[in-house]
């Protein structure tokens, strides 16, 4: 935090940028008050939220970094600057999110190498002591290369993150903390984490309850903040939609698909935000630098993913760093391959609310938001 009221970047950079509507000025992100304006970054990486119906109360906050300081809150939208005491803008009103055309492969490879150097260089300027949450899969594991960061997994016992990481550990001549899990863990955290993001959907509250779980145990140990590798499968092609094209995208090439990924980031990225600052850590997420999106948004087709390989230009990367079984691999969404999921939907069930209820999960969710955890009959 630069001061009371912008998040992310200095004064000077935002200022600049809104000069010269600059969407990627070389920052992590920025959100704030600036000059009598709200601002957030095109990727949405620092959480904005306004009042949806602001009342007459002119004590009540217009704005907050946090949804559950307003009333009624929404997210402001990425890449948007508009008056603090004016309308919520409904799209995108001052950044756009760049379209450059593609590199030849030799030169984008070459940017992304030097990208992605600079993003970990900035990362190391910063007098943090940090972890890092750790899958076993090539991002985090590229995330725990650069910044040479102790690691720490968290799933349940048997779980295909907590035996992937160990191996990718193994591999790499590191030591990894476990965070084991049982039940127990889930109901206490669940709302917890449903709380501190302002959401309470199953899928959300699924993805974000290891970070939660991570969290509070690098908290505990003493660290400062929590390093992740968030957002590597939007830019670099790690989904198998970008490669199907089928009805989850509207583009009908990779890289418009995988441009059309880069955009459902500000969604996501203020759940996995608010969830790590909840535990008191700040998180890193350095292939989310401008430099590093600038980028992949120059990668060709080639670079980004096929139906042999996904994210190809990424893991050549990475691949100067890591051994090869572990550049090479691909690994489950964070709540299938801590087993997270399986077991929050068991014990919604076991609370009663069972599958042939509609999201019997986020109805299991809020009723430990609002009652706390209780059985029903």
């Amino acid at each position: 935090m630069t001061d009371a009221t912008l998040r992310g970047a200095e004064p000077p950079t935002v200022r600049d940028a809104l000069e010269c509507n600059d969407p990627l000025p070389g920052t992590a992100g920025f959100a704030g008050a600036i000059d009598g304006r709200l601002v957030r970054d095109v990727l949405g990486r620092v959480p904005l939220f306004v009042e949806t119906e602001p009342g007459t109360d002119e004590a009540g906050p217009r704005w907050a970094f946090e949804p559950t300081t307003l009333e009624s809150p929404t997210l402001f939208p990425a890449g948007a600057a508009a008056p603090v005491d004016g309308p919520v803008p409904e799209r995108e009103s001052r950044w756009p999110l760049p379209d450059p055309d593609p590199l030849g492969p030799e030169s984008a490879l070459e940017g992304l190498e030097n990208a992605i150097e600079t993003a970990t260089n900035a990362v190391r300027r910063d007098d943090r002591d940090i972890a890092v949450a750790f899958s076993g899969g090539v991002d985090s594991a590229l995330v725990a290369a650069l910044l040479d960061a102790p690691l720490y997994v968290v799933g349940f016992p048997d779980s295909h993150d907590v035996a992937a990481a160990r191996t990718a550990a193994d591999a790499m001549g590191r030591d990894l903390a476990v965070v084991e899990l049982e039940p127990a863990d889930l109901e206490r955290a669940a709302p917890e984490v449903a709380r501190a993001t302002g959401r309470t959907n199953a899928m959300d509250v699924q993805i974000a309850l290891p970070l939660y779980l991570v969290g509070e145990r690098v908290a505990a140990d003493g660290f400062d903040a929590l390093a992740v590798g968030q957002g590597a499968d939007e830019l670099f092609g790690g989904y198998e939609k970008v490669v199907r094209l089928d009805h989850r995208v509207d583009a009908e090439t990779t890289r418009g698909a995988v441009r059309e990924g880069i955009r459902s980031l500000p969604a996501q990225l203020p759940r996995d935000v608010l969830t790590i600052e909840a535990t008191g850590l700040e998180p890193v997420a350095p292939f989310l630098h401008d430099a590093v999106v600038d980028a992949a948004l120059r990668l060709p087709d080639e670079l980004l993913a096929d139906d042999d390989e996904r994210k190809r230009g990424f893991r050549r990367v990475a691949a100067e760093y890591l051994p090869d079984e572990v550049a090479a691999r691909d690994k489950k969404a964070v709540q299938y391959g801590s087993l997270v999921a399986r077991e929050l939907d068991r014990l919604a069930r076991q609370a009663g609310y069972k599958r042939r209820i509609d999201d019997h999960v986020t109805k299991y969710v809020a009723a430990l938001l609002e009652d706390g955890p209780t059985r029903r009959e």
